[in-house]
């Protein structure tokens, strides 16, 4: 499955959606660490998230080179958002939603227009397999950035301690997928 996105002219515009497979783990890890340096999650995570939901993991990549950038999500409960750096067991028994858990792309890609096609992509896809909303936790004053995705910003009673470990400018955000 493949999802082209960003204007034909762009310097990298032979990138393209896929699959994200083991063989991009490393890269993964590596471009998470610049996207998100004060949010660390190792490779173990982003492992772990591929063996949980591996339809919903995919990497921003030209052929055979190494990704530009990714995607993870996986279903999981509603008003919740997991601790960063954790390896988990298990997606929740009361999973609700479908959390992006996180997307980035590398600084000299950003602004090509790629986070519509696979954020869209993404959506398609829960909807499809029933899934409500979408949820995410935006850091780093992205909030803007997705609001443009159609999320909105929620603050369901609790969220503020389970935010804390996310930093101050943490945001939860939620796109309703159903009408």
């Amino acid at each position: 499955m493949e999802f082209r996105g960003g204007p034909a002219e762009h310097a990298l515009s032979r990138l393209s959606w896929r699959a994200m497979t083991a063989a991009d783990l490393d890269a993964v890890a590596a471009i998470a660490a610049v996207g998100f340096p004060d949010h660390f999650e190792g490779r173990d995570c982003f492992e772990n998230r591929l063996a949980l939901n591996p339809s919903g993991c995919f990497v921003l990549a030209d052929g055979g080179d190494a990704p530009h950038g990714y995607l993870v999500a996986y279903p999981w409960s509603a008003n919740a958002a997991p601790a960063l750096n954790t390896v988990i067991d298990a997606i929740p028994d009361d999973a609700s939603v479908m959390y992006l858990h996180d997307l980035a792309i590398v600084p000299t890609a950003r602004g090509g227009g790629w986070s519509r096609p696979i954020v869209g992509q993404l959506a398609r896809e829960a909807r499809a397999a029933g899934w409500p909303a979408m949820t995410l936790v935006a850091v780093n004053d992205a909030a803007p950035f997705w609001e443009r995705h159609g999320f909105v910003v929620a603050d369901p009673p609790g969220m503020a301690e389970k935010l804390a470990g996310y930093g101050a400018d943490a945001r939860y955000m939620i796109r309703r997928l159903t009408d």
